[in-house]
């Protein structure tokens, strides 16, 4: 789900073209963070990753990306597996 509101006063905030740089920025990193992450492999990037993701996502107003991300996160941290397809 996206918060229209956030994306709204985040674009009022920093102006179009800022805007559209931020979302050009996000797709980017958000691209690279996800090839690393499907890339199954052992990543100690992961936790940051996710941290960093979830962080954009927020800022982005991404929120139901964002809690994946958080839930990611934690199980990182734990040593746990996360379900990246999710």
């Amino acid at each position: 789900m996206i918060d229209w509101d956030r994306v709204a006063s985040l674009r009022e905030e920093i102006g179009a073209d800022d805007f559209a740089e931020v979302v050009e920025m996000f797709l980017t990193e958000s691209d690279e963070a996800v090839a690393r992450l499907l890339a199954g492999k052992p990543d100690p990037t992961l936790e940051a990753d996710l941290h960093c993701l979830k962080g954009s996502a927020l800022n982005l107003g991404f929120r139901h990306l964002a809690a994946l991300c958080s839930a990611g996160e934690k199980r990182a941290a734990a040593g746990a597996p996360v379900d990246v397809p999710e």
